[in-house]
């Protein structure tokens, strides 16, 4: 790595208020604190989380920098920050840090730590030339790691990743996969790798023949037959579910067997039905995913570096981000969509 010199400022894409475009303007470079590190950013992924801040805004500070699917290189170590060195490929996930004192940071599952903070949500992100990041929760990569290629597995990988786990897949499980954008395709690969058979699911043809390019073993367009089609292939152990619509709801109560399971990993407001009597009669088990753990991300990156995950990215500049974001709300984002730093 070149000898660094910190700048003054850096562009970053600012959220003023939630409803309106994001500023792409110059913002002083952040100071870090005894236990962070100072990352430049060589690539960031854009998530559905960020279209939701974007539209509805953040219980974080106002401005706010978003972004929380960050690739790049340490640059500063604080005082205290032992591990680390300049130079070093890191990954700047969701979680910034969790309160690590309640029962879930205990029990090994502090993505549901009430009291987390995550980039770009409660402290400012990845869409910046720079990032202030707490050591304790970067991601540790390898060198030689494709930034581009690999900013989508630190929120949506992982969150495809602890969702198939906690799906509890085993070899000759049927699990079904509704939504097959980039999350859908990093767990129809990761489930297909657990040894389930797999039935992809979504509204659009062209998703389902990518479903079935990463290892699916059927495709179902998920419209009002679905469950029964679901229901002549044996029913579903799993059903996990990554569109953002509660139109999927029927689909898996009707196409899961009982005893099955209900895995919802998309960031649905809406209310849906269900009756105790259903889950009396049936004696399945509805749960909830959010993004993933230190451990698992650990586990997600030694795994795509062994046998890596595929997903189709397009890459953008950080000042077209306004642009992507409303080409991700209109659904016209294939896979999952990357600013590049290289492009400027």
């Amino acid at each position: 790595m070149k000898a660094w010199r910190r700048p003054a400022t850096m562009q970053a894409a600012v959220l003023e208020a939630p409803g309106r475009k994001l500023e792409v303007r110059p913002v002083p470079v952040p100071a870090i604190g005894p236990g962070q590190i100072l990352v430049r950013l060589l690539a960031c992924g854009v998530c559905h989380t960020d279209l939701h801040l974007w539209s509805d805004g953040a219980p974080g500070p106002s401005p706010l920098i978003l972004g929380h699917e960050g690739v790049g290189e340490v640059v500063e170590t604080g005082t205290a920050v032992t591990g680390w060195r300049p130079g070093d490929r890191v990954g700047v996930p969701w979680l910034h840090d969790t309160c690590g004192q309640c029962d879930e940071c205990r029990d090994g599952a502090e993505s549901f730590c009430q009291a987390q903070r995550a980039h770009g949500c409660h402290v400012d992100g990845a869409f910046a030339d720079y990032v202030a990041v707490d050591a304790r929760y970067a991601v540790r990569l390898p060198a030689d790691a494709d930034p581009v290629a690999t900013a989508p597995l630190l929120c949506a990988g992982v969150t495809a990743y602890g969702a198939v786990r906690r799906a509890g897949l085993r070899p000759g499980s049927r699990c079904a996969i509704f939504g097959c954008g980039g999350l859908g395709l990093f767990a129809v690969q990761l489930a297909v790798r657990a040894g389930a058979t797999v039935v992809a699911l979504d509204v659009s043809p062209a998703k389902l023949e990518r479903a079935l390019a990463c290892g699916a073993h059927h495709a179902v367009v998920a419209d009002g037959t679905a469950a029964e089609a679901l229901q002549r292939l044996g029913g579903m152990q799993a059903c996990i579910n990554f569109a953002p619509t509660d139109a999927t709801w029927a689909a898996m109560v009707g196409g899961v067997r009982p005893r099955g399971m209900i895995v919802a990993a998309a960031l649905v407001a809406t209310p849906v039905p269900v009756t105790p009597y259903w889950l009396t009669a049936t004696g399945v088990t509805l749960t909830g995913t959010s993004v993933g753990t230190r451990r698992e991300m650990e586990q997600l990156i030694a795994l795509h570096a062994s046998a890596p995950l595929h997903s189709p990215t397009r890459r953008i500049a950080l000042a077209d981000i306004n642009d992507g974001l409303r080409d991700l709300r209109d659904g016209r984002v294939d896979g999952r969509l990357v600013i590049d730093f290289a492009l400027g």
